[in-house]
């Protein structure tokens, strides 16, 4: 066990938030314990510290972003969530994963590459129907890589005043530089609209062409995300600007069947032969659908017991969530 002034020393910086005081403590512990032969706790002692570490990086990151006046305004441009989703829980298609898993390999390999004067991929646009799992691909990433996740509000960057919109936006990618995160540009087409359309309003024109300066020369660590449900209404000078082009289908029979065996197999009251069945029936929905669908019928089995949590009311709930058109 760690002695005595260890553990007073330990107490009082934290106390006192020394945290450099706290770790080299934690770190004096975890080596007194290794020396003892105690090396699956010496370990143990050491992830903590260093997940410890992770998380106060980022929250004194965070701290620092509103400095002054300007910056006051990224609590209204940028919505902040450490997600907690991982790839192996994402139904998809074989080239999908491995290109959401290359994207996570380069960029833990940051370094090794830029010693080769290489960059890793970081600027991705996410094309799609709805709930097909573009905003899961954004937290996945964040939560791979143990960063968080900025959603940018496009409400709050749009602005009737001429010149304030780009100002907003200057101010977004000037953070991405302070604050290594995922920043994820959702319903990108709000911002992304070609520019021949000419019924678009000047200020989204002018703010199109600032995105396309500002990722331009974008040179971070920080990731960006775009994603857009309509990928035929975006900017044709916006495709080459992003490194990775990702689109997401309709899931498969297969791949509603791999997510019905994942979530309804907690009921214990599904067998493969239902499965198969429902997500036959299930083929047009999205994952966003069969993630409700799934909800419904948990929560059926909660409030009105398994007996009445059967084939029928799957279906029916199924049914209920096609679209009329």
């Amino acid at each position: 066990m760690a002695a005595a002034e260890q553990i007073k020393s330990l107490i009082k910086s934290f106390s006192e938030g020394d945290d450099s005081r706290f770790y080299a403590t934690a770190m004096q512990i975890a080596a007194a314990e290794a020396r003892k032969g105690h090396q699956a706790l010496a370990e143990e002692l050491k992830k903590i510290i260093q997940d410890s570490k992770k998380s106060k990086i980022n929250e004194g990151a965070l701290k620092r972003l509103p400095i002054n006046s300007a910056h006051k305004e990224l609590n209204d441009l940028l919505e902040f969530t450490r997600p907690d989703d991982k790839l192996k829980d994402m139904v998809l298609s074989v080239h999908l994963k491995k290109s959401i898993q290359r994207i996570l390999d380069e960029q833990r390999q940051i370094e090794k590459l830029r010693q080769h004067n290489l960059f890793p991929r970081k600027k991705l646009l996410l094309t799609g129907p709805p709930g097909c799992g573009k905003t899961m691909t954004a937290r996945v990433i964040s939560s791979e890589l143990s960063i968080p996740l900025f959603v940018i509000r496009l409400d709050g960057l749009i602005s009737r005043y001429m010149g304030e919109s780009i100002a907003k936006l200057c101010l977004v990618f000037d953070t991405m530089k302070e604050f290594r995160a995922v920043y994820l540009f959702d319903e990108f087409d709000s911002i992304g609209t070609t520019r021949n359309q000419g019924n678009e309003v000047g200020e989204i024109k002018r703010v199109l062409n600032s995105f396309l300066l500002q990722i331009e020369k974008d040179d971070s660590n920080s990731l960006i995300i775009a994603a857009t449900n309509m990928p035929e209404n975006l900017d044709e000078a916006l495709f080459r600007r992003f490194d990775d082009i990702i689109t997401y289908p309709i899931p498969t029979e297969e791949q509603i069947f791999k997510y019905y065996k994942r979530e309804l197999l907690k009921s214990d009251l599904i067998g493969d032969n239902v499965l198969l069945e429902l997500s036959k029936k299930s083929i047009g929905l999205n994952f966003s659908d069969l993630e409700k669908i799934c909800q419904d019928f948990l929560k059926n089995i909660i409030i009105y017991g398994k007996e009445k949590s059967n084939l029928e009311f799957l279906i029916e709930t199924i049914n209920s969530r096609k679209r009329p058109f």
